[in-house]
């Protein structure tokens, strides 16, 4: 799961880690809603998921609580996601003042995005009506369909802020954001991984967010870490959706000279603030007319983590997550 880290902060506020309670040199608690609190189970056997809820629950008050980071919820073997997220679903009245909730803030060193058994997350939408973002991680790719990460479209009137981190998006994934009514939506990030783990959602399938008419409110979309970038970036060039925003990333894929070329010749793309394409296979002058055109107008370029890639020979092209 390279490049991908804890966050230090969520939703505007620091991550506090709820302490062991073992842990003698703990600090005082912070106020309940001075923080993001992070529940972390890994290398602890006498701390389970079910009695680190019950312990947040009485230490803090929940009625306060504005985000909520899920960490490692297993403590030595790994264990599927769904059992956990009903726990938390079901105390969702407990968290009249919860605005944000991350699934699944787990690195590399912990579990490997691709072997996170995910679930169906509409019950957090459904559950936690004011709830203004969301962010998921993890991919599809499960032996039992009740651990593959799902969504149903859903209508829901808070939500601000979507994000899918993944080496393997399924496209039904894809396919349900599109066909949800999301009023307030503001940010929505696409990493759509890799067949080999299951991310096999097409361009067609992201034809409803391109469209415009999704979500009136959008101004970031982020369509990235993807084997079709090329594709994608063709498609973004004769997007509707373009001109209503103020950035666009489509970075963290295997993006070359001709999907930056298509870029080029569609649609202007000098109103956006910030252009993201970095983890790319352009080259040089390529990289070089894009500054030559955008740069002048203002556009913040990010074209870091450049790999030269030569069409001609048979060498694979890599997306910045996949395993």
């Amino acid at each position: 799961m390279t490049g991908i880290d804890h966050p230090e902060t969520f939703h505007g506020l620091p991550v506090h880690t709820l302490p062991d309670p073992d842990d003698e040199h703990a600090a005082p608690l912070p106020w309940a809603d001075s923080v993001a609190w992070r529940l972390d189970c890994l290398w602890n056997e006498n701390n389970p998921f079910p009695q680190l809820w019950s312990r947040f629950l009485t230490s803090v008050d929940s009625t306060q609580v504005r985000a909520l980071v899920l960490g490692p919820w297993w403590h030595d073997e790994y264990s599927p996601l769904r059992p956990v997220l009903d726990l938390i679903v079901a105390d969702a009245d407990r968290f009249p003042a919860l605005r944000a909730l991350f699934l699944a803030d787990v690195t590399g060193e912990e579990c490997e995005v691709s072997w996170l058994e995910m679930t169906d997350v509409t019950p957090c939408l459904e559950a936690f009506p004011r709830l203004e973002e969301l962010t998921v991680r993890g991919c599809g790719d499960a032996v039992s369909e009740q651990d593959t990460l799902s969504l149903r479209p859903v209508r829901h009137e808070a939500l601000k802020v979507l994000r899918f981190e993944s080496g393997g998006l399924p496209g039904s994934v894809v396919r349900a954001v599109g066909a949800s009514t999301l009023p307030a939506l503001e940010r929505l990030e696409l990493w759509l991984g890799v067949t080999h783990y299951g991310g096999d959602a097409t361009v067609a399938d992201l034809a409803p967010l391109l469209s415009g008419g999704a979500f009136p409110r959008l101004s970031h979309l982020g369509v990235q870490n993807s084997e079709i970038q090329d594709e994608i970036a063709a498609a973004v060039a004769s997007a509707p959706v373009v001109a209503q925003l103020d950035s666009l990333a489509l970075s963290m894929g295997t993006l070359s000279d001709t999907g930056a070329e298509a870029l080029l010749g569609g649609q202007p793309l000098t109103h956006l603030r910030d252009l993201d394409l970095h983890h790319h296979y352009m080259r040089e002058a390529m990289q070089q007319r894009l500054r030559n055109e955008l740069e002048p107008q203002g556009v913040r370029l990010n074209l870091d983590q450049a790999d030269y890639w030569d069409p001609e020979d048979d060498e694979p092209r890599y997306v910045a997550v996949d395993e």
